[in-house]
């Protein structure tokens, strides 16, 4: 069966194409075909049907084949287009063939006719997938340049061969924003853009950037620079991805982004936080002068009243008329109440602070841990190999605190049978650790709102430099383990008025 071929024939004699269909027959084809001899018939011919080839006479008396051209280039551009002509000279053929013709055949001469058909077929369908494939590539690039355009920052590509030389293969137009560089001057000399980067950070930039190209790994830096304008410095991250090209040469793929708002903001909520430390600092010493203060007070002239009291009543009860009953249990009942009074005065003076704190950390230590034992029928025992622990008078109460507020924990939550306390020292750290064989402790324990008492801890801990770890006893249900870690030198952190002025953009 002859393969179906839809040809346009446009020509004005009959006799010339009744000889060419029939030699287009005779070439193995069953011509499918319609005749158009004027620019109208040509455009509804088009429009009305789908064709694999034009053939077309050159010279008509209404039409010309320049003008059928020009008609069939705007339907399709990639719709074959022959000339079939019986005197076309060279020039002629040479200015159709500039036009868009894709051959020529002399009507003399039509043993060149169904090869060349078959020939413009075949190319026909390469012009087509190639247009296919611009038009796919060019709407990609459409589609690239619309999301990098509203990409914050600069999307580029950077290539770096075996000798260490680099340039830009790409740069966005983010560029003119972010550094007033254009991606013209960046393509054309990349050490326009090493040459912002401030402190000496050009050379260090560089010197990463090989580094990922040895080991291929994702390439993360960050720091500052001056813009081109050399008026304006920003902070700028770059992120990018490598990938070998071969012959010793890297591609990385990246973006490089303004964080300056990200940086001002954390430089803001750091100072925030050295702020706070530095308030609460100075409230917890504060606070430590205060309750030393009261606890003298109550210890010495409460106290001491009340001892004087004591005495009082005694001489006066030694003195009462023993035939007066009713008055010698008044005084009895006096003398009893000043007991009282004289014991409670004696503990609030003790937890206010502990005389015991004047004799040293270990004294102090094991005597809170005699009073939980007292208090809770809980064993708690203390190891040091120390009688005392040579620490400053702040870095002990602080200890104590801590101490005692581990303590007090252990009393509400961990439901413990037993308690051990090791006290150390180190060339430069004192050492507390406390193990309980209690419930132990989650990590969300430690994020509960209200539990002020842990994050005290933590913050008294920080602002003397230190540390406090807690971790899980061994073995499961093995209770808690408490690390305290505390300089025996500790980061004095001041406090003055400055502290609270506005802090200054990075």
């Amino acid at each position: 069966m002859k393969q179906a071929l839809r040809i346009l024939l446009i020509e004005d004699s009959d006799e010339d194409a009744e000889l060419l269909l029939a030699e287009i027959e005779h070439g193995g084809y069953q011509p499918i075909h319609r005749r158009a001899d004027t620019a109208q018939a040509t455009r509804e011919a088009l429009a009305s049907e789908l064709w694999d080839i034009v053939i077309c006479d050159y010279k008509m008396p209404q039409f010309s084949g320049l003008d059928a051209l020009g008609i069939v280039r705007k339907h399709d551009p990639d719709l074959p287009f022959i000339i079939n002509s019986g005197n076309i000279g060279e020039e002629i053929a040479v200015e159709a063939m500039r036009a868009g013709a894709h051959d020529y055949v002399m009507k003399s001469n039509h043993s060149r006719l169904i090869p060349a058909i078959e020939r413009e077929l075949r190319e026909s369908v390469v012009r087509r997938n190639a247009r296919q494939a611009r038009r796919k590539l060019e709407e990609n690039e459409a589609r690239f340049r619309a999301i990098v355009s509203n990409v914050p920052g600069v999307v580029f590509q950077l290539q770096r061969d075996g000798k260490g030389s680099s340039c830009f293969s790409y740069v966005s137009e983010g560029s003119n924003q972010l550094l007033e560089l254009t991606p013209e001057q960046m393509q054309e000399d990349a050490s326009l853009f090493y040459d912002l980067v401030l402190e000496g950070g050009g050379a260090n930039l560089r010197k990463r950037i090989a580094e990922s190209a040895q080991t291929l790994q994702p390439f993360f830096w960050e720091g500052r620079i001056r813009v081109a304008s050399g008026d304006i410095t920003k902070w700028i991250e770059i992120r990018m991805r490598p990938r070998p090209l071969g012959a010793d040469r890297t591609q990385w793929d990246g973006i490089m982004e303004n964080i300056s708002q990200s940086k001002a903001a954390e430089h803001e909520l750091r100072q925030s936080r050295q702020q706070l430390s530095a308030l609460s600092a100075h409230m917890q010493k504060t606070k430590e002068i205060e309750r030393t203060r009261i606890a003298r007070e109550v210890h010495d002239n409460i106290g001491g009243n009340l001892t004087a009291l004591k005495i009082d009543l005694l001489w006066l009860n030694h003195r009462l008329d023993k035939q007066r009953p009713e008055l010698l249990d008044k005084a009895q009942s006096l003398e009893t109440l000043v007991d009282r009074t004289m014991e409670i005065t004696s503990r609030i003076a003790r937890d206010l602070r502990p005389p015991l704190l004047e004799l040293g950390l270990v004294a102090a230590i094991e005597w809170e841990a005699a009073e939980f034992q007292k208090r809770m029928e809980i064993p708690c025992v203390v190891t040091c190999k120390s009688e005392d622990l040579p620490v400053d008078p702040d870095l002990g109460n602080a200890a104590f605190s801590i101490f005692h507020e581990i303590l007090t924990n252990i009393s509400k939550h961990a439901a413990a049978t037993k308690v051990e306390v090791e006290l150390a020292t180190d060339a430069s750290m004192l050492i507390m650790r406390v193990i309980d064989n209690g419930r132990g402790m989650a990590h969300a324990d430690l994020l509960k709102r209200g539990s002020f008492g842990l994050r005290g801890m933590l913050e008294r801990a920080h602002n003397l430099g230190g540390e406090i770890r807690f971790g899980d006893g061994a073995g499961a249900g093995a209770g808690t383990t408490i690390t305290v870690r505390l300089p025996l030198a500790p980061v004095s952190i001041s406090f003055s008025a400055e502290t609270f002025l506005p802090a200054s953009p990075p």
